[in-house]
């Protein structure tokens, strides 16, 4: 039985290269066409499929937004957003802000920062000073409402 397959498939090649792509090689005449013209050894590229997803970062406006929150009566949270937009490693800035202000500091969401008590002004000077984010890129959000 598999001498006639052998042949069957061979005239099939021959005469109907479309539907053999098809039905063998899972390809569309398109791509056929493409390998039927450029029968040149390809270049070999490194990475596989999770390199087609990987596109060039966009341009992003550089922006920090620094605010307060209140927490609990009279008791107010410092708000750090947008540190990511800089490039800034958001867990390594975190420790440094609970060092210098003495206090806790965690990342509440995606690209934010809570430091607890009201140091905008300090952390302000802070970010241009020690991380070294231009003056111009750093906002004073003022009172910020979740």
């Amino acid at each position: 039985m598999v001498p006639f397959f052998d042949k069957c498939k061979e005239w099939m090649e021959d005469n109907l290269p479309e539907d053999y792509a098809k039905i063998f090689l899972n390809k569309t005449a398109e791509e056929l066409e493409a390998m039927s013209l450029g029968n040149e050894k390809k270049k070999q590229t490194r990475g596989g499929k999770a390199m087609k997803n990987i596109t060039k970062k966009q341009e992003v406006q550089r922006q920090v937004v620094v605010g307060r929150s209140m927490r609990a009566r009279k008791k107010y949270v410092t708000l750090v957003r947008g540190l990511k937009t800089c490039d800034l490693d958001l867990k390594k800035c975190s420790k440094s802000f609970g060092q210098k202000f003495a206090c806790g500091s965690s990342i509440t969401r995606e690209d934010e920062i809570t430091v607890q008590g009201d140091v905008v002004d300090d952390m302000v000077d802070f970010i241009v000073d020690e991380l070294g984010v231009d003056l111009n890129s750093v906002l004073d959000g003022g009172d910020i409402k979740d």
